[in-house]
């Protein structure tokens, strides 16, 4: 699991069959400090709603990601587990 910061939304008017649906973000990870970056920024499945700028918790587990989508040979990989709550 990692932090990472949403930078923006993916729409595609062409995309892999098992992505169709899915709300996909642009997500920097971030360093445990959470403010410095930490490699290039992903593309995330999101079933919370999580929004621009928001502190969301990561995960680049695979397998996870491809249960969540039902298909074992989807290319996914990250997925948003939580969002931060900043109060």
């Amino acid at each position: 699991m990692q932090l990472g910061r949403v930078v923006g939304t993916a729409i595609s008017t062409v995309k892999h069959r098992t992505m169709q649906g899915w709300k996909l973000l642009v997500v920097q990870p971030l360093r445990a400090d959470g403010q410095s970056p930490d490699g290039d920024p992903q593309l995330a499945i999101d079933t919370l709603g999580a929004g621009r700028a928001e502190l969301v918790l990561l995960s680049n587990d695979g397998k996870s990601a491809r249960d969540l989508i039902g298909d074992p040979t989807s290319p996914v990989r990250w997925t948003v587990l939580g969002i931060v709550d900043g109060r």
